[in-house]
């Protein structure tokens, strides 16, 4: 399936959904068209209970997303009144795909700059190759991002090394990433994909119902909502499922219901 004139992929397999930036041309660089692409493609993923693991990624080896495109610059974020309206406009995408309530791991490889980490940042999982480069250039800009994405920033690497990363706008490194916890790991190149892949399936094996549980648990932003998903764990066929399979000593069969 694509979205905006191809510039949005996605492919579903086995429980596991990648959804590719393909803009390659611009290192994956995001239009509004993406943003709006990215928005539809969410929509249809949520509506699919087959999927169970949303993994991101970008066309090529360059890199994952290399923030926002420059080239529309002068004619959507030209003050701070375009500004407003360029976030308006991309907000339904930063909200579908922080909202998405199964796991989502970002397959990061080359560079992921600017608002390339910000959509990194969304996602519960973070697996780099070891060429990957991450950096928030806004100083270098001009420009400055928005509250909600430092917030996530310094949730994943707190204070000091969020200061760091927006104060000089520097790349650093996957290692560096890795170390002050941008990143969960990092692998060698060529080892990328499959890291990724097996690591989505080992999720899409476990219990739906658990696993969307855990996730509200670690958010921690809606108690209620994270009160009905674990009573609904216990309520589940899935649990009398993991029981009975613990019991007999075979593998589980979880239908997220």
């Amino acid at each position: 399936m694509t979205f905006a004139d191809g510039r949005i992929l996605l492919e579903v397999e086995g429980g596991v959904a990648l959804l590719t930036f393909n803009n390659p041309e611009k290192r994956n660089a995001m239009s509004l068209a993406m943003w709006q692409g990215l928005t539809e493609a969410l929509d249809l993923l949520e509506r699919d209970g087959s999927v169970r693991v949303l993994v991101l990624t970008g066309a090529g080896t360059r890199a994952f997303v290399s923030g926002a495109d420059i080239s529309q610059f002068d004619a959507n974020r030209a003050d701070a009144s375009a500004q407003r309206e360029y976030d308006r406009q991309t907000a339904a995408g930063r909200a579908r795909l922080g909202a998405f309530p199964r796991p989502v791991i970002a397959r990061i490889r080359g560079f992921c700059l600017g608002g390339g980490v910000a959509l990194a940042l969304q996602a519960d999982l973070r697996i780099a190759s070891e060429d990957a480069e991450f950096g928030i250039p806004a100083a270098r800009l001009g420009l400055a991002y928005s509250a909600e994405m430092v917030r996530h920033l310094v949730a994943v690497v707190g204070p000091a090394h969020a200061r760091m990363l927006l104060y000089t706008g520097s790349r650093i490194p996957a290692r560096e990433a890795e170390r002050i916890g941008l990143v969960n790991r990092v692998v060698a190149d060529g080892d990328l994909s499959d890291t990724v892949l097996d690591l989505a399936r080992s999720i899409a094996d476990n219990a739906p119902l658990s696993v969307r549980a855990a996730k509200l648990a670690v958010a921690g932003e809606d108690r209620a909502a994270m009160d009905a998903a674990i009573a609904a764990c216990f309520d589940s066929a899935d649990y009398r499922e993991g029981r009975a399979a613990f019991a007999e000593k075979r593998a589980p069969r979880f239908q997220g219901a």
